[in-house]
């Protein structure tokens, strides 16, 4: 491809002044580049597709809940064909942007072509295995929603039409390629699905079975985050970080604990914020609107009027 020139002399009139307009913006990238040390890079666009992920994202979801979110036309009797067809066809779309992702981090290293693929092959049969596992655990999590909200008129209502069980089968999948470390990859599912619910989950949050986010919009759930079984959380609840460790030259020191631990049966209301490396002991309510910066312990009620008391107001009173 021909190097664009930038010509100050040029005499040809235009409604936009193209030509200054590119020549500009290249300035502008290579101060950029010049500042992350990217200016001899060569080569393509060497990163994984939202689109591409989007489309794959939409097979598996379909592929994992057949009779439900798959086609209108579906029939039981089809429905093995109809899974193992669109896993296939799911797995080869993303394993195609795991190729990439690979190429990206290892991009400044000497590794072969082949040993390139095989690291790509090795995530992608990984999560393929996982499928199962995943299925199992978004069941439960269906199952949560039910049972913990009187609205639910079924299951399959559940399924259909809550934001927080769509943001949670994006999360298990995401989660599961974060674990295999394709993070790129799992950070772009996790903000597919931040875009439509409007509920923020960092793949690396550990989350276990039977999470219910009650109407969603507004959560946030940071990567570092730990949250046991049966938790239920409601709109607009934040688990994040109250601080982070900078280095001497000032960049943040990056992947350390820094979000709470959420223990077994906990309730957090509409609006709470808990930040740092806190942990919510098991059985804890805590209450709308609550900031918390400290332990709660097992059993807790905290409200506002407690939640920056060191005496936390249990549930049997005392």
């Amino acid at each position: 491809m021909p190097i664009f020139k930038c010509d100050s002399n040029n005499d040809n009139p235009q409604v936009f002044p193209l030509d200054e307009i590119t020549c500009g913006l290249r300035a502008v990238r290579q101060k950029w580049r010049a500042s992350q040390n990217r200016l001899n890079e060569v080569g393509g666009r060497h990163l994984p597709s939202p689109s591409a992920i989007s489309d794959a994202m939409d097979s598996l979801i379909g592929a994992l809940f057949p009779m439900r979110l798959g086609p209108n036309d579906l029939l039981q009797e089809t429905e093995d064909f109809y899974v193992g067809y669109t896993i296939g066809v799911a797995l080869n779309v993303l394993l195609a942007q795991i190729r990439l992702e690979v190429k990206y981090q290892y991009r400044n290293d000497s590794l072969n072509d082949e040993v390139l693929e095989q690291k790509a092959v090795d995530i992608m049969r990984a999560f393929a295995i996982a499928l199962p596992k995943i299925r199992s655990q978004l069941d439960t999590d269906v199952n949560a929603a039910y049972v913990g909200d009187p609205a639910a008129g079924s299951v399959d209502e559940v399924l259909l039409c809550y934001p927080g069980i769509l943001a949670m089968i994006h999360h298990r999948i995401a989660h599961e390629f974060y674990r295999q470390n394709a993070r790129l990859v799992a950070r772009i599912i996790a903000e597919l699905a931040h875009s439509q619910t409007g509920i923020d989950i960092h793949p690396g949050a550990q989350i276990g079975e039977g999470f219910f986010i009650d109407h969603g919009t507004g959560v946030v759930i940071g990567e570092t985050t730990i949250i046991g079984e049966r938790v239920r959380v409601y709109q607009a609840v934040t688990l994040g970080a109250k601080s982070f460790s900078v280095s001497e030259d000032g960049s943040l020191h990056k992947g350390l604990p820094r979000h709470p631990i959420v223990e077994d049966d906990v309730v957090i209301y509409a609006g709470a914020t808990i930040l740092g490396r806190v942990t919510i002991g098991k059985g804890a309510t805590i209450g709308g609107n609550v900031w918390l910066t400290h332990d709660v312990k097992p059993g807790s009620f905290v409200s506002q009027a407690s939640s920056s008391d060191e005496r936390f107001f249990h549930k049997n009173g005392e």
